[in-house]
């Protein structure tokens, strides 16, 4: 991680930064940009996220088969920031997804609030290929 997102303690030191992403999921990612760029001196680091929280697992494309896994299911937005060490942290929200495609419907938004477009049973989790089989 340290050699593809390194900052410049010269560039960030003592400043304000803002950090944008396109989502969080995990949080892993985000969290160590964070730490590094505390670390470079960075006075404030506040996120921006261009997307909703994620909070459903998804079984369309997106690598997330567990709502366990998901740091914003069981956190606040709030909480979501300690977390990762932002000093402030902002998402998107689903109605402004809405209002910039111009949309209410016609895209999938599972992820973000758990309403899945097709039914979904266990038999469809992303990782019932990885599981031994018995016979």
């Amino acid at each position: 991680m340290n050699i593809k997102l390194n900052p410049i303690a010269p560039v960030v030191g003592g400043k304000r930064v803002v950090l944008i992403d396109d989502s969080i999921v995990r949080g892993t990612t985000c969290r160590r940009i964070v730490r590094q760029l505390r670390l470079a001196g960075a006075k404030e680091i506040h996120m921006r996220v261009s997307a909703p929280t994620f909070v459903a697992p998804c079984y369309y494309g997106t690598d997330i088969d567990s709502a366990d896994n998901l740091i914003a299911n069981h956190r606040s937005v709030e909480e979501i920031a300690r977390t990762i060490g932002a000093d402030s942290l902002g998402f998107l929200t689903l109605e402004h997804v809405k209002q910039l495609t111009g949309l209410d419907t016609g895209f999938c938004t599972a992820c973000f609030g758990g309403g899945y477009p097709t039914s979904v049973t266990m038999a469809d989790r992303k990782n019932r290929f990885e599981e031994k089989i018995h016979k």
